[in-house]
């Protein structure tokens, strides 16, 4: 059995880290709402973006733009991964890579070749570790994502889409659904479906007349640059999902860590006074045995 002094270390240890998964716990709550408020006000961009492509797909169906065409035999596919750069998040970025992993191994066995571009130092490991060709990667973006450093990585994938080098491109991301519950999404990035383009347009203009419009200075350049535009806040709002995931997912781990020290260290009192109490018991009953003996 363990002596006093021992447990009353091991107390300490576990006390020790508490106060670190406690402090780590404030600081996740207090990034987490800060994420959640630049969750909410990438969306409005999203959304309004969203609506314009969507009527621009339906007053203009004689134009495809090739972010539009769908191809039949798909040989090669590329995929974003976006992941956190830290862990201690809980099982956040093992449960989407999970689904992509899910994803690639049914790929794999159709015979296609497949491409990353990796958001976050954990999906980057990972896409390694499995031998994925990892053509560009986008790491220690901090609390605030920017843009300007997600685009260049992005625009590898949009480049070779564009060019016919791939065929399809998906998006691997965790969206936030509430405090307690993140969810692993795998989406279809490219092609843009038509039918969710024009579901999307109908759905923000029920009972309003469809849109028209005057192109300056043509159809054609306004709408490679606008699905271009919508692309990327797609693949942004993403990020910022992610980021507001993982802050939620940070914050609910390190509760849970703090209460299971709170646990073990209860624990570990008890055994401590157990132990104290059989050597003081032992030493009463050896005073006792030597007072009987004279």
């Amino acid at each position: 059995m363990a002596t006093g002094k021992e447990i009353r270390g091991k107390i300490k240890s576990v006390e020790n880290t508490k106060k670190i998964t406690k402090a780590m716990e404030m600081v996740a709550a207090s990034k987490m709402r800060k994420a959640q408020d630049r969750m909410h006000a990438a969306r409005p961009y999203c959304e309004k973006i969203r609506n314009i492509a969507s009527n621009l797909s339906q007053a203009n169906p004689e134009y495809t733009y090739p972010f539009m065409i769908k191809r039949d035999n798909s040989k090669n596919v590329g995929f974003i991964v976006v992941t956190t750069d830290k862990g201690l998040c809980g099982g956040m970025n093992t449960n989407s890579l999970r689904l992509l992993t899910a994803k690639l191994r049914d790929l794999e066995e159709q015979g296609n070749k497949v491409q990353a571009v990796a958001i976050g130092n954990k999906g980057l490991g990972f896409l390694n570790r499995i031998g994925v060709k990892v053509v560009a990667h986008a790491v220690q973006l901090g609390d605030t994502p920017h843009m300007d450093k997600l685009i260049g990585p992005v625009k590898v994938l949009l480049d070779a889409y564009h060019e016919c080098r791939l065929d399809a491109v998906y998006l691997v991301y965790t969206k936030f659904i509430n405090t307690m519950k993140q969810e692993p999404m795998l989406q279809q990035l490219l092609p843009l479906s038509s039918d969710r383009l024009e579901a999307d347009a109908k759905a923000d203009d029920v009972g309003s007349p469809s849109w028209d419009y005057i192109y300056e200075p043509d159809v054609q350049s306004l709408i490679d640059e606008l699905l271009v535009r919508y692309v990327e806040a797609l693949i942004y709002q993403a990020v910022t999902e992610n980021m507001a995931s993982e802050q939620s997912a940070r914050m609910v781990a390190m509760k849970s860590a703090s209460d299971n020290a709170g646990n073990v260290i209860g624990e570990l009192k008890l055994v401590y006074n157990k132990t104290r109490q059989a050597a003081i018991t032992k030493e009463l009953s050896e005073i006792v045995a030597g007072a009987a003996a004279v």
